[in-house]
């Protein structure tokens, strides 16, 4: 028997229960029983409702990845491997929800020397 390949809700269910766990996707898709990756997007591509709950379960896998720095963290081992794992997980989580996780940006507009713009009327002389 070949993999599964027809949309059911209870496949999409599964998909985004996993991928909410923090399974990456590719990983999941390897199992026999799973559909293969291509096969995921194009039910995403054809499914509104798949969509919504796909896009949510990112958004939690965001939250778990989160949630398994500290553990990763806290555990015992090679303290290089450790920063590895907590690095691609932050990596992850911040592109998964950029709000939440990623660099706060902040930009400012100044004039010269960080001090405030100064405002000139070109038509002044009319």
């Amino acid at each position: 028997m070949g993999r599964p390949s027809d949309y059911t809700i209870e496949m999409a269910t599964t998909i985004c229960s996993r991928l909410a766990e923090g399974e990456p996707l590719v990983r999941m898709c390897k199992d026999p029983d799973m559909p293969g990756v291509v096969t995921v997007y194009r039910w995403l591509a054809a499914d509104e409702a798949f969509r919504n709950m796909y896009a949510r379960a990112r958004d939690d896998q965001a939250d778990t990845l989160a949630d398994e720095i500290i553990e990763v963290a806290d555990s015992v081992g090679d303290p290089n491997d450790k920063r590895l794992r907590v690095d691609a997980r932050k990596w992850v989580a911040a592109k998964l929800k950029p709000r939440k996780y990623g660099d706060k940006l902040e930009t400012a507009h100044t004039g010269p020397g960080g001090g405030p713009i100064q405002i000139t009327d070109v038509d002044a002389g009319l």
